[in-house]
């Protein structure tokens, strides 16, 4: 393919073009976060006071909400790159402005699982994204501004349960309310200012054969690299849930954590991530390219995760968390070398395969580390190891450096492997 002059002008379209982005994935992140304090409490309170079926009610919910991202992810994605990036990401934000809105004010425990099964199969908005900013970002940038996305996601994380909290102390509805103004207002900012990244000539036709999860899968296994990337990607996210599912069970159990404690760790995690993804991802990629960049984070993976597992004190352990956060240097460089491996017409369909692949992550991760937990500090408790979920994902993560490894004559070279 003929190489692109990027002439000042055109380099300042592609800048502002990804600001306009950026904030469109902040306010998303910040609504769905401001929700996440109170959103056990309302169901709760709409199932009586009984603790026990919240709590399944709950599980139910998370799991319902990631099947229809797996199922409808390969869709919105097809869609991207058929219709344009623009009209998907407007319809994801209008969807969860409304569920927002249902969450507000439902009655029923039955009226809020429609609501989230709407959310579920319009959230589109983040891993569309990921197709903009292929769109109007030079290749060698790549890994720097999905960096920059992840940065986005993590303030929207650190912001909006501290705004939930605040609005939840008031009222309980108050928070979706708010959810509900953001997410709209996002719209309404889609509307009358976010740019259309995919020009007209270089959209695919929409193919239903690709818009399912078997489609993506066989457009994942494709080609050789993009294959050896979605298997990397695959234990990758198997391995990094070990955390957000078990942190507070195992901090609570081994380190006597209480939840201040738990809320000042986290806290921890969410700085240093948005300094790893906002300002270290772009400067080391430049530094010792995106391969290396990708191994270095995975190796700060692995040596996390043991050192979770076996960490005799508190100040080890929090000494570990910004060393984890280093992981997130291998985000951004994955995402940047798979982006390549597909022309502009398929960024799409990629974004919505590997969205459909996280989701599929999702639905067996909590049983498999909550499962690990339990065993350890129930029947096995005599093996002395509470931390056997941060071991297996040490070793998952592990498994993911080997096949980035055995792919390296391919990762390496920007050219090989390239769709014709």
């Amino acid at each position: 393919m003929p190489r692109l002059r990027h002439h000042s002008p055109m380099l300042n379209r592609q800048k502002a073009a990804f600001v306009f982005i950026f904030v469109t994935v902040l306010l998303d992140m910040v609504s769905f976060g401001v929700i996440i304090p109170v959103f056990p409490q309302l169901i709760l309170r709409l199932q009586g006071g009984d603790m026990a079926g919240a709590a399944a009610i709950f599980g139910i919910f998370g799991t319902s909400s990631a099947v229809m991202q797996f199922f409808f992810s390969p869709v919105q994605g097809a869609l991207a790159d058929r219709f344009g990036r623009r009209p998907v990401i407007l319809l994801s934000n209008l969807g969860l402005g409304l569920d927002y809105i249902v969450m507000a004010i439902a009655p029923t425990i039955p009226i809020l699982f429609i609501g989230r099964l709407v959310s579920g199969a319009t959230s589109a908005s983040f891993s569309i994204s990921g197709a903009y900013v292929a769109d109007v970002t030079p290749p060698h940038e790549r890994a720097a501004r999905f960096g920059m996305l992840g940065a986005a996601f993590g303030i929207g994380f650190i912001v909006g349960p501290a705004i939930g909290g605040l609005l939840g102390a008031i009222d309980l509805r108050a928070p979706f309310w708010a959810a509900a103004v953001l997410s709209i207002a996002n719209f309404l900012y889609g509307v009358f200012i976010l740019p259309e990244s995919l020009p007209s000539d270089r959209r695919s036709p929409f193919r239903l054969r690709a818009a399912n999860p078997v489609g993506a899968v066989r457009f994942l296994g494709s080609r050789p690299v993009l294959t050896s990337l979605a298997a990397a990607m695959l234990f990758f996210f198997l391995a990094h849930d070990a955390v957000p599912i078990t942190w507070v069970l195992y901090t609570t159990y081994r380190f006597s954590f209480d939840a201040s404690a738990v809320g000042v760790s986290l806290a921890i995690v969410g700085a240093a991530s948005l300094v790893v993804n906002g300002l270290l991802v772009g400067c080391v990629v430049k530094r010792i390219c995106e391969y290396n960049a990708l191994l270095a984070g995975l190796g700060f993976g692995i040596v996390s995760e043991l050192l979770f597992a076996f960490a005799p004190t508190t100040w080890l352990l929090l000494g570990t968390l910004p060393v984890y956060s280093l992981s997130g240097l291998s985000n951004g460089p994955i995402q940047s070398i798979a982006s390549r491996e597909v022309q502009p017409n398929e960024q799409g369909q990629l974004q919505g395969a590997l969205t459909a692949l996280r989701s599929m992550v999702t639905l067996v991760t909590p049983g498999i580390y909550t499962g690990t937990f339990a065993l350890f500090v129930g029947p096995l408790a005599g093996v002395g190891l509470p931390g056997a979920p941060y071991l297996l994902a040490a070793i998952l993560m592990a498994t993911t450096t080997v096949i980035v490894m055995r792919s390296t004559a391919t990762l390496r070279s920007p050219a090989a492997a390239r769709p014709s």
